[in-house]
């Protein structure tokens, strides 16, 4: 692979038991560009070992007075020179070659999980993390992997140097041949504690990356209050931390580079003066001292190798741990069985029995924010982080509603004014008496219920069909699922809403329908163009030019124009105001007639306009009906929805006793509509 071919096609399958599998992973992954590295190294090194038998056959054939073998000797010299300038050029090529390649691979991986899990992502691992693995962790990676393939040559090198001293003069080659593997494994103790060094080192500087961010987009909030002072002193403890283990880290480092002159301006002294000994007693001559001497010297660069392998995977490996703990999220516990396809029918979730009709505007109402954002995920396909139910959910809670693909009687039951569905054992999910009951008992495959392992969360069905069981491209066109936070991607307006969709709805009828006028206005002002067309006008990145509530009907409509089988939305209309909320509500419900769409909220603007809303409560759907039917009924439903607490209660519902006593009183005096109203 060279870096012109670039991206890869397939970045395969990594092993991703751990960070040590995962490098070794890595490396055979490009055992052709190793070799390559591995074939350059050794001839630099070989080339370079040879030197030292060419510079003693120069000083022999000088005190020998030979022209022809110090001709000879010269020839050699230049010879080797151009192999060692060919060896290091290609050496470097190759060596670079293996290391971008890596990071990319890497790269790519980490975008095809992101794509994979989407904004499930983040809540399994901290954005900051995934940030440094993609960014510095990568490198790290890459370093390793390219300083592998240069190691092998080094110690391959070593071997050859030592194995042809003894050969060619015994009386040092074995002092050398001894004292190489001490050089070489001296600072092997001293490593894991370099290593746990360098660990907190990065801990506390990640630690102070986080609160420096913190404090950066928290700012306008902290000078209004006056904390500037408080979190800079933070800081600048953090700061200081990071500088003191910084030192400490550097402190170990420098033993081993200590170290590894030390003990080879040792072994050169030995051999000197053992060598002279010799020399002068005649039982050597000058020239093969020389020899020995100048490859001594020399194994002073491949020996170089073990301290960079060694400072190498000690940054490589919590690197890599840390992209395995990305690398090995999953979408869910299933793998895609069924065949590519857009399911259409009723958008069920067995784990808490929601349900969401074909073709109505289900609103949902939950009391808690984490609970809503995780129950969205899990209704686009996304399991449960570690397969865990929410509290008070599983596969075997009775429900409020019934689902499936034989749902719609029951969704219109729901939608009728009578008053809410109330929780029951009769009333129970999709009938899975035929088929998969692991779905139902939540065991999966040969497990024993309730067992910690084997034990999976049913998958959220569409029209019957199990989201976690069709290909990721399907699942994804058949539901989209937009978060309480979207991001807008920098680029022009037009760019922005060019996604995949349907073609059913165009990007005006989407615009128009998130009520994005005021949006367009400001674009149009903005644009540099002599026409003004908003559709050209480029929106900075995440769209900090706009205010949060052009940002996120901007981001409504982009979701508009994709026209899914079935939109679910995360509080869509919370940065607005109450009277856009209720056009933006309206402009949706009108737009997605006939197609179904999920909205979590607790407005009751929003929740009005829905045909059949829910109450989720501890995991679980405890009520469903009409807005106006449960604010009348379920007391659990006014605490959500009208922030009505304990105190406020009893009040509360004499004043609605003695208003439903004077509509009865009333109620010839007007219509139904208006006793709908007073009530």
């Amino acid at each position: 692979m060279q870096i012109r071919d670039l991206p890869y096609s397939d970045p395969g399958d990594p092993d991703v038991r751990s960070g040590p599998r995962f490098l070794l992973w890595l490396g055979l992954s490009q055992l052709t560009g190793q070799l390559k590295a591995l074939s350059w190294g050794l001839l630099h090194q070989c080339a370079i070992a040879g030197l030292p038998l060419c510079v003693g056959l120069a000083v022999q054939a000088v005190v020998e007075r030979s022209g022809s073998g110090l001709a000879w000797a010269g020839a050699l010299i230049v010879a080797l020179g151009v192999l060692i300038a060919v060896g290091d050029t290609m050496l470097h090529r190759t060596a670079v070659t293996n290391w971008i390649t890596a990071a990319a691979r890497v790269q790519q991986l980490l975008a095809r999980k992101t794509a994979e899990l989407g904004s499930a992502l983040t809540r399994r691992v901290a954005a900051g993390e995934v940030v440094a693995v993609s960014t510095g962790d990568v490198e790290k990676i890459g370093w390793f992997v390219e300083a592998l393939s240069r190691f092998a040559a080094a110690a391959f090198a070593l071997v050859l140097i030592c194995v042809g001293l003894v050969l060619y003069l015994p009386s040092l080659g074995v002092l050398v041949a001894l004292a190489v593997p001490v050089l070489a494994l001296a600072v092997l103790p001293l490593l894991p504690r370099a290593t746990r060094r360098a660990d907190v080192q990065r801990e506390k500087a990640g630690h102070a990356t986080e609160l420096a961010s913190d404090t950066v987009a928290g700012l306008r909030v902290l000078r209004g209050i006056g904390g500037e002072e408080l979190f800079l002193g933070r800081y600048r403890r953090a700061s200081q931390e990071v500088r003191e283990a910084a030192v400490r880290s550097a402190r170990m480092w420098a033993l081993i580079s200590a170290i590894q002159v030390l003990l080879p301006g040792v072994l050169l002294i030995a051999l000197v003066w053992y060598g002279a000994t010799l020399a002068r007693d005649g039982r050597i001559e000058v020239g093969q001292l020389v020899t020995v001497y100048s490859a001594a010297t020399l194994m002073l660069f491949p020996l170089r190798h073990f301290e960079e392998i060694a400072m190498a995977y000690s940054f490589s490996r919590p690197s890599a741990q840390r992209a395995v703990r990305v690398l090995s999220l999953s979408r869910g516990a299933r793998t895609a069985t069924a065949e590519a396809m857009v399911p259409e029918g009723d958008l069920y979730d067995p784990v808490t029995g929601l349900l969401a009709p074909r073709g109505l505007f289900t609103a949902v109402v939950c009391g808690d924010p984490d609970e809503a954002g995780r129950l969205a995920d899990r209704l686009g396909g996304h399991a449960e982080p570690d397969g865990h139910a929410p509290d008070g959910a599983g596969p075997d809670a009775p429900t409020a509603e019934a689902g499936g693909s034989d749902t719609k009687d029951a969704g219109t039951q729901g939608a009728d004014t009578h008053g809410p569905e109330k929780t029951g054992p009769e009333e129970t999910g999709p009938d899975l008496s035929e088929g998969d009951t692991s779905e139902r008992d939540g065991t999966g495959t040969g497990g024993a219920p309730g067992s910690g392992e084997d034990r999976r969360l049913p998958s959220v069905l569409l029209g019957g069909v199990p989201l976690d069981e069709l290909p990721l491209g399907s699942a994804r066109t058949a539901v989209l699922v937009q978060d309480k936070d979207p991001v807008l991607l920098s680029g022009t307006l037009r760019e922005l809403l060019d996604v995949p969709s349907s073609g059913a709805v165009t990007a005006e009828d989407a615009l128009a329908a998130a009520q994005c006028a005021d949006v367009l206005d400001a674009l149009a002002q903005a644009s540099v163009d002599a026409d003004g067309d908003p559709m050209d006008t480029r929106i900075t990145e995440r769209g900090r030019s706009l205010s949060g509530g052009q940002r996120q009907r901007l981001a409504l409509a982009r979701s508009l124009v994709t026209d899914p089988e079935a939109l679910v939305l995360d509080e869509p209309t919370s940065a607005v105001d109450s009277h856009t909320e209720a056009r933006v509500a309206a402009g949706v419900k009108r737009l997605r007639a006939g197609r179904t769409t999920v909205a979590f909220s607790s407005s009751p603007l929003l929740l009005d306009l829905a045909d059949r809303v829910a109450l989720v409560h501890g995991g679980q759907v405890v009520a469903a009906g009409t807005h106006r039917a449960l604010l009348r009924d379920e007391a659990r439903y006014r605490a959500v929805v009208t922030r009505e607490t304990d105190d406020t209660a009893a009040p509360a519902a004499t004043d609605r006793q003695e208003r439903l006593a004077s509509i009865d009183v009333s109620r010839a005096a007007g219509t139904t509509e208006e006793i709908e109203e007073r009530a």
